[in-house]
């Protein structure tokens, strides 16, 4: 009999570094999971419960990269960094949308997407014994990042009476000795919160008395209601001092596929971001760069467009709640909503429900942290129609 242990007289075996074993557990997969199996089984499942944007990207910005896509240059690798162009056309947004000025070559660093840049972070300012301040509910892949670090997590509870803001003067004394970076995330997921400016001067304050790097995610920041414009942190006076934001193409032009995020504040973070990325990447090709500098620069009326549809749906959405009996505050910001599940339920358990038996698909809060139980987490990412149906299928289980 043939050994197939290639004469060594033992079978090979993978020994992955420990740190592998720290990862926390991607929830959002076995959603998936589930509403595929329910899909299956031949079933219409409206799916509340992911954050991917539903609309195409706009046709401008398509066209750009089509043209762009012929260009020699681009069939060459780009500049380590990217380029320049990209960088001045993400400091003239937001100087156009915030008035912050910002130096593109020092203060912009571009990012294979907004994820790449919150794990980038945690692994350019933390190691083993740190600490590293975290919302909670909040998006699971700080919890990834600060992982791959080595270090721990402290949480910053988010609550309804607190409007969904961290309570510095609640962090312990022995936390904040050890603390080396905050996450922060407004507009909010999950919760959909928004952050006044205050809040960011508070923020700054505490910031530099602990000697804590902020990074700010603001995944959402093109995405605010009722006339109200989102706060971007680096509008407070001493913002860059202390901390980066992270900017994503992502929710704003419906480009969640084409990667294109950007880090944006403080020089020395920004140049430890370009330093790691170095080591790791070449950066975006260049027709992708190209698209995205079209996107950042031409006419944002197609931005004033999609906020519009989510605030309609978001409309809709809360007309229909009303008529089942289901309470809850209408977001401020993003493209989520945060409801509390009925008496006597915990989260995954009426995720489960409404999944098995109304056939919609929404996140159990759980799954962002301890202080998301108690809340589902729904996306206004398909028609006004389809969100009524869900709605009046989940109305039929006479739950409120």
């Amino acid at each position: 009999m043939q050994n197939n242990n290639n004469g060594t007289g033992s079978a090979f075996a993978i020994q992955p570094a420990g740190v592998m074993n720290q990862l926390p557990e991607q929830f959002f997969a076995k959603l998936v999971q589930d509403v595929n199996r329910q899909v299956a089984a031949g079933h219409d499942v409206i799916n509340l419960g992911q954050g991917n944007p539903d609309q195409p990207t706009p046709p401008h910005i398509v066209e750009e990269l089509r043209e762009a896509a012929g260009n020699p240059q681009y069939h060459k690798y780009s500049p380590f960094s990217g380029y320049a162009f990209l960088k001045e056309a993400a400091a003239q947004r937001y100087k156009e949308d915030y008035n912050v000025d910002l130096d593109p070559e020092t203060e912009v660093a571009i990012l294979f997407g907004g994820k790449t840049g919150l794990i980038e972070i945690s692994q350019i300012m933390l190691e083993s014994g740190d600490i590293c301040l975290v919302p909670d509910p909040g998006y699971p892949d700080y919890w990834s990042g600060v992982a791959l670090s080595g270090a721990e997590m402290a949480f910053m509870p988010l609550t309804e009476d607190h409007a969904y803001l961290p309570d510095y003067s609640a962090i312990a004394p022995k936390v904040l000795e050890r603390a080396k970076l905050m996450f922060l995330n407004y507009p909010n997921n999950p919760t959909s919160a928004t952050a006044p400016y205050s809040f960011y001067e508070q923020t700054v304050q505490f910031a530099k008395e602990n000697q804590i790097v902020v990074a700010s995610d603001f995944a959402y920041g093109a995405i605010g209601f009722d006339g109200e414009q989102p706060v971007s942190f680096l509008q407070v006076p001493g913002a860059k001092e202390v901390g980066v934001e992270f900017y994503t193409l992502s929710k704003t032009y419906n480009m969640a596929g084409w990667r294109v995020a950007f880090a944006l504040g403080n020089k020395e973070i920004i140049r430890l971001i370009n330093l790691m990325q170095d080591h790791v990447y070449v950066s975006l090709f260049g027709g992708i760069q190209a698209a995205a500098a079209r996107a950042l620069t031409d006419d944002q009326q197609c931005v004033k467009d999609l906020v519009h549809m989510y605030e309609s749906r978001r409309n809709a959405f809360f007309e229909e709640l009303e008529q089942i009996g289901w309470k809850a505050e209408a977001p401020k910001g993003s493209f989520f909503c945060w409801l509390p599940v009925p008496d006597g339920m915990n989260s995954r358990e009426f995720a489960t429900l409404l999944l098995e038996k109304a056939h919609v698909a929404v996140a159990p809060g759980i799954g962002f942290g301890t202080n998301g139980e108690g809340y589902v987490r729904i996306g206004l990412l398909t028609s006004e129609e389809r969100l009524r149906e869900a709605v009046r299928r989940i109305g039929k289980l006479n739950l409120f």
